[in-house]
């Protein structure tokens, strides 16, 4: 497992934009697939983005946000553009180790504490 801090989360408008960060303690943070979740109040948990030898985004968050990493800062980025009220959520940082087509939660053994966005209208 690898330890996580996220970092990047506030209060902005609607079509604002925000940058995420997650930074990783431990070695060998490029065999990481790296994942970003969010879980709304009162909601499940829900998949975002994912990076590994390939992207995969949420339908609901294709064309507005970009997930980025720099091997050499061990820290995966998640650019997010155009935000949306029911962007509203806590995000989450998430690792697992190896190069990994996963988009479940489940599937993801180390997790940050959690930023907190919120999009106003």
């Amino acid at each position: 497992q690898v330890r996580l801090v996220e970092s990047g989360g506030g209060l902005v408008q609607a079509g604002g934009s925000l940058r995420l960060a997650c930074a990783a303690s431990g070695r060998s943070f490029s065999m990481y697939t790296m994942g970003w979740f969010r879980q709304a109040p009162g909601k499940e948990r829900e998949f975002v983005a994912r990076t590994s030898r390939t992207t995969v985004y949420a339908d609901s968050v294709k064309g507005r946000f970009t997930i980025s990493r720099d091997d050499a800062k061990n820290t995966v980025y998640l650019q997010m553009n155009s935000l949306k009220p029911e962007d509203t959520a806590v995000y989450y940082c998430a690792a697992v180790w190896g190069w990994r087509s996963v988009e479940s939660a489940g599937e993801y053994d180390s997790w940050g504490q959690g930023t907190q966005v919120t999009v106003s209208s």
